[in-house]
């Protein structure tokens, strides 16, 4: 397994794991008994009923990957552990946000969500909610982009990411 170079703080493991109850909790419980300090989980059963997929983005300044890895790797129920390098992988968060919009702002509010390919869920008298999919980055962007507006409830889900494809695959 290859660590990141020191320009990169967080790293994404995917973790494939028995799916049991108590898998989860036990992986929870490793990082908190080590201190290490996770930056996004995301938990889903894979298309295999079997198995549940992990993607872990671990705090690099928390602990070396390589001794994140070597305590996962002890884990009963842990079946694969990979690491997705920064740029080998395709990594996607969504958010859904509920924000202040007035109705003279909301078409500057609409523009702005639609140039990020956002969608609007609901409108109501003086809010409307949001979601956003993409690229951690551009959430990060457009939750800034957001915040003048003002932010009333704000929900993002764990990074989820896969390798990119071979091209001689």
């Amino acid at each position: 397994m290859n660590v990141a170079g020191p320009d990169y703080r967080y790293h994404t493991l995917v973790v494939t794991v028995e799916n049991k109850s108590g898998v989860l909790a036990r992986v929870a419980g490793l990082f908190a008994r080590r201190g290490f300090n996770i930056e996004s989980l995301a938990v889903a059963p894979t298309d295999d009923d079997r198995f549940s997929r992990l993607t872990i983005v671990v705090d690099l300044e928390s602990a070396p990957l390589e001794q994140v890895v070597k305590q996962l790797d002890k884990l009963v129920n842990v079946v694969e552990i990979r690491e997705l390098h920064p740029g080998s992988a395709v990594e996607r968060e969504l958010m859904i946000v509920t924000v202040e919009a007035e109705p003279d702002r909301r078409d500057e509010l609409v523009e702005q969500l639609d140039r990020a390919g956002g969608k609007v869920l609901s409108v109501g008298a003086d809010r409307m909610m949001l979601s956003l999919v993409g690229p951690p980055k551009r959430i990060d962007e457009f939750e800034d982009l957001l915040r003048p507006f003002g932010i009333v409830e704000l929900q993002r889900t764990g990074r989820v990411a896969l390798p990119v494809l071979d091209e001689d695959a």
